[in-house]
């Protein structure tokens, strides 16, 4: 058993062209004003950071490092969710996801893929400078269209796209080997990988390769129905980050899973602030202790009712109150019996 870091806190959901939310000193500041001692950084927004530059140079690294130690703060994870979305994308989405990808390659999906592969190659150098264990990203999606499908899918559809996701995700999976570093797929709608089922289809693709891991957020089972508690029993050994983000679900006559194309605060479906969902984080946190996970406990801020001030504010105590201090001894070591071997075979009469 191992315990678990936090609180912190991913920065995507709270950057803004204003202070302190427009620059890393500033965010980091007020990040540690609310009680988060790391910070999960989204490596596309050039007012935090600089990507190609944290690739090609340690000292660059170290001067970021030094900026968030003067707050108290460390770097959870970098994340390339947005760049990671990039790497498979089916033609039906070439427009919704051109705006993740700079002005050059828009319009252009295969300069666009190479975009972003060479985006996860440098997250791979930019992670290890930072002493790193993992990297929080997406797998991108080719088959998520003919995913509840009308007609039916024709045989060998599915197998296909994983065989050519598999395709564009090996060479990135061998290039965060070369720096050591799990890459740490966020198990999402949306995305290929969106459940076990199809995370142990990507896995057979890439060889059960051992950087290919799994980021942990626990409310985008809640909305599919998935056992979110069972997951960890199943898949602990691949999780390598965490997101702690909460969410509630309440089907009702009209509708259910799929939300009825209704705005999030109408969706039976909806993610919520910490403490304001059903997530059982009690159970997670007590779980994911008892296998040993010793990555940060992030929180991600999406909710449709609480404003994203209030939310980060009450984010960082909910936290702290569910990581677990690993018992150090058994708690029944005061009636040890301290009997050896040889007692024990005459009390079982051997």
């Amino acid at each position: 058993m191992k315990t678990i870091k936090g609180p912190g806190i991913f920065l995507a959901q709270f950057v803004g062209d204003a202070a302190p939310y427009n620059s890393l000193d500033g965010i980091a500041e007020w990040a540690a004003g609310h009680g988060y001692t790391g910070v999960q950084i989204p490596t596309w927004d050039a007012r935090l950071f600089d990507l190609a530059t944290a690739a090609d140079s340690y000292a660059y690294c170290e001067d970021v490092m030094g900026v968030l130690a003067t707050h108290g703060i460390e770097v959870t994870e970098l994340s390339t969710h947005l760049q990671g979305q990039l790497v498979a994308v089916h033609p039906a989405y070439d427009l919704a996801f051109d705006g993740f990808a700079p002005e050059a390659v828009r319009g252009k999906p295969g300069p666009r893929q190479e975009w972003a592969v060479q985006q996860l190659k440098l997250a791979a150098k930019a992670s290890k400078h930072f002493g790193l264990a993992a990297h929080a990203t997406f797998s991108g999606a080719l088959a998520w269209p003919y995913m509840y499908p009308w007609p039916q899918r024709p045989a060998g559809l599915v197998e296909t796209a994983f065989e050519e996701l598999g395709k564009r995700w090996r060479p990135i999976l061998d290039a965060f080997e070369e720096q050591g570093v799990d890459v740490a797929f966020e198990i999402h709608p949306g995305e290929d990988l969106h459940d076990g089922s199809t995370f142990e289809m990507f896995l057979e693709q890439v060889g059960n390769h051992k950087r290919a891991n799994i980021l942990y957020d626990p409310s985008h089972f809640l909305l599919q129905q998935l056992d979110y508690l069972q997951f960890i029993e199943f898949y602990h050994s691949r999780i390598r980050a965490f997101h702690v983000k909460d969410a509630e679900f309440n089907p009702t006559g009209k509708q259910g899973v799929y939300g009825g194309y209704q705005n999030w605060a109408d969706r039976a479906g909806r993610f919520r602030s910490l403490g304001d969902g059903q997530v059982d984080f009690g159970g997670i946190f007590s779980r994911l202790s008892r296998h040993g996970f010793d990555g940060w406990a992030v929180m991600e801020w999406e909710c449709c009712i609480k404003d994203s001030e209030q939310g980060a504010e009450e984010g960082a105590p909910f936290i702290e109150a569910h990581i677990i201090q690993v018992a150090k001894r058994a708690f029944d070591d005061f009636a040890a019996s301290g009997v050896d071997a040889a007692m024990n075979r005459r009390m079982l009469g051997l």
